[in-house]
């Protein structure tokens, strides 16, 4: 058996993660029936990421993007459980099979806990913000820790834990907050970041997702995600595709937000135009940031460790 995850051309920490958590969850999952997928942490439950005519074991996986694969083939499917019950009631599921997304059991890792707090308020971008945006280069100006979610996923883990409040694009940074127990703000800069899968897993641990607006940072930025910088538009036609990675990008446009900073007249002026980005980020940092009861996540974990067991138990895993 082997994790799927899907394999961001830039990294992302939350499909990243995937590479070692389940030998946590499941040690010895990797030295039986390798015939199996076990596709876990992720909005992956679509029709061109996973694979046909292998069977997959779904532990934890959401909905949320492109078109579901065939789920009438029964001999291809083991779904114990989903992120939430918005994609339970998606892929026809019973809905208490939507339990909660399995990130939230990095707080069970030993090298996760009892670590000393060394940052006052941190910002976790989406990965899209980060490869295209200026914000490495503006959040410590507004006094807050950058974290980038296109880093080594141990490492971004442990920056959140170590923060004392987390501002998240990135959905997963507040997942992994929310279980790490550091409350959290949810920020948006864009119609891009989907709401759906968001909502999927707050509505399982009695959270709101009520995101408050930040502005784009740079035009690249902007390009990226088909929205507007400063009055000019960059929305497209073309329906974006079901595979993240084959999006178009314009590489001139990236490889200019991915330069080293400029010095001078050219860094001055980006920063100008990203003045509102600040602003934005800098009163949501401000923000009463939340974080889901003690016993709701301690239930949803419970129900999470009851189907790990099942699976286990059904799949001969002994470790």
């Amino acid at each position: 058996m082997q994790p799927y995850y899907w394999e961001s051309a830039h990294g992302n920490f939350g499909d990243d993660l995937n590479l070692w958590l389940w030998d946590f969850l499941l040690p010895g999952f990797r030295d039986v029936h390798p015939q199996t997928l076990l596709v876990g942490v992720g909005t992956v439950l679509n029709r061109v990421l996973l694979p046909e005519g292998q069977h997959k074991l779904v532990i934890g996986s959401g909905f949320g993007y492109g078109s579901l694969p065939d789920f009438s083939r029964s001999e291809e499917w083991d779904i114990r459980c989903v992120r939430g019950p918005l994609t339970a009631k998606a892929i026809g599921v019973a809905p208490e099979k939507g339990i909660v997304d399995p990130a939230v059991m990095l707080a069970e890792m030993p090298e996760f806990q009892n670590l000393p707090k060394r940052y006052k308020k941190s910002f976790v971008p989406h990965w899209e913000s980060a490869v295209s945006g200026l914000w490495s280069s503006i959040v410590p100006k507004i006094g807050l820790t950058y974290i980038d979610p296109c880093g080594e996923a141990k490492s971004v883990i442990r920056q959140i834990l170590q923060s004392e409040m987390i501002i998240a694009e990135s959905m997963h940074g507040a997942i992994i907050a929310d279980a790490l127990r550091v409350p959290w703000v949810a920020v948006s800069t864009s119609v891009a970041i989907n709401n759906f899968k968001w909502n999927d897993w707050a509505s399982t641990l009695g959270v709101t997702y009520k995101p408050l607006h930040v502005p784009l940072s740079t035009r690249a930025e902007a390009k990226m995600k088909g929205d507007r910088f400063w009055g000019m538009s960059f929305k497209g036609d073309e329906p974006a595709p079901e595979n993240p990675n084959e999006r178009p990008v314009d590489e001139a446009v990236l490889a200019e937000a991915r330069a080293p900073q400029q010095s001078g007249l050219r860094m001055a002026a980006k920063q100008v135009l990203a003045g509102p980005a600040m602003l934005g980020l800098l009163k949501a940092s401000r923000a009463e940031p939340q974080l889901s009861r003690d016993g709701i996540l301690s239930e949803r974990k419970a129900q999470f460790m009851d189907v790990i067991e099942g699976v286990r138990r059904d799949y001969g895993i002994v470790g």
